[in-house]
């Protein structure tokens, strides 16, 4: 993958249930990120995108084992040739719902998935999904990378482990709602500093049962230095990154070196 990686974030206003047009809504932001000049190297987008909240009709709208998404996302991969982290998608899985992220290379080739592993009790999930069970560490381009969703960062230690596996950039879908953008803007940086990574996350916008997510969409380095932020309606965030900084940040403050682990079991 090329160094800087320039990045597309799609903020979108997720229409809660409507699976149809949130599809899409999504493929016309997905092919005006691709004509952005110079063109993105990869592109993301927000947590449940395909159905928004609308988790007493999960079961039905859910996207079964996550074909549609595949197809849709794959065929843009294989057009454009630019990796897509796939925001994550209610995803149906035999007789149970997952919110599950899907990674795809400019081949349109799979590279993995991840569920969302901690469910967010103040807005349901519990009730309607499942957790996922595997951490969401991938490797794109020689790039080692790791993918949390939305409540996720509310676990440091959840990203210390992606951090110890290897990970450089961590891809944060979600739909985080107001009144918390200070906690939201606070998390993210937090996960940057003490793990010497970038992160990349991609927020909703608009209202859905009564709910209101205020985007913010950002990336941070790895000082914790907000390169870019999107404000409060759609949009497309895009920025570079320059991978070399990972390295150069862990070498100037070793943190993983001075680490005692003994101590914390």
């Amino acid at each position: 993958m090329t160094i800087p990686l320039r990045i597309a974030l799609i903020q979108m206003n997720i229409v809660s249930g409507d699976t149809e047009a949130n599809f899409a809504k999504l493929e016309a932001r997905l092919e005006e990120a691709a004509a952005i000049d110079p063109k993105p190297d990869l592109i993301i987008f927000p947590e449940m995108w395909n159905t928004g909240y609308a988790l007493t009709e999960i079961n039905e709208l859910a996207d079964p084992d996550g074909l549609r998404t595949k197809e849709v996302i794959a065929a843009f991969c294989r057009k454009h040739k630019i990796n897509v982290l796939a925001g994550s998608i209610a995803q149906k899985r035999e007789n149970s719902v997952t919110n599950t992220a899907h990674v795809f290379n400019r081949n349109g080739e799979e590279v993995t998935e991840y569920s969302k592993i901690h469910l967010f009790k103040l807005m349901n999930e519990h009730l309607h999904l499942e957790p996922g069970q595997q951490l969401g560490s991938f490797n794109l381009e020689g790039i080692p990378a790791a993918v949390m969703i939305c409540y996720d960062i509310r676990f440091p230690e959840l990203a210390r482990k992606l951090a110890l596996e290897g990970a450089k950039i961590l891809f944060v879908p979600a739909e985080w709602p107001h009144p918390r953008l200070h906690h939201w803007r606070t998390l993210l940086q937090a996960r940057a500093i003490e793990n010497q990574m970038y992160v990349v996350s991609c927020n909703t916008v608009g209202e859905s049962g009564g709910t209101s997510f205020f985007g913010h969409s950002m990336i941070i380095d790895p000082w914790g230095e907000v390169l870019a932020e999107a404000a409060e309606e759609e949009t497309i965030l895009v920025a570079e990154i320059d991978m070399a900084l990972v390295d150069e940040v862990r070498g100037r403050i070793p943190v993983f070196a001075d680490r005692k682990p003994p101590l914390y079991e």
